[in-house]
């Protein structure tokens, strides 16, 4: 289905990793919603899976420094505008040593 090209709606498609999905039941890989913002998107994610947004920012606010959200292939930040019918993607750092 192609998303937000036949409506007023500012579709976009969230992809959460799968660490993310095993922490808040319920959730999918795959999230269809309306954003036009990185910081809506967060907002919307929270308001399905609560406590989600805290897992992505921080209290300053801003991206937490081990998340990394890429919109269309870009890094990104809260205020990062998301076209329509763009693919956010939203991926835990992994460090080791």
């Amino acid at each position: 289905m192609e998303i937000g090209h036949n409506s007023g709606d500012h579709r976009i498609v969230a992809r959460l990793q799968g660490v993310m999905v095993d922490l808040f039941p319920g959730s999918t890989r795959r999230v269809e919603m309306s954003a036009r913002t990185v910081a809506e998107m967060i907002d919307e994610l929270d308001r399905r899976w609560p406590g989600m947004g805290d897992r992505i920012r921080d209290t300053r606010p801003a991206i937490r420094k081990h998340m990394n959200v890429f919109v269309d292939g870009e890094r990104a930040k809260l205020d990062t505008k998301i076209p329509r019918g763009a693919e956010v993607f939203i991926i835990t750092a992994i460090s080791g040593g």
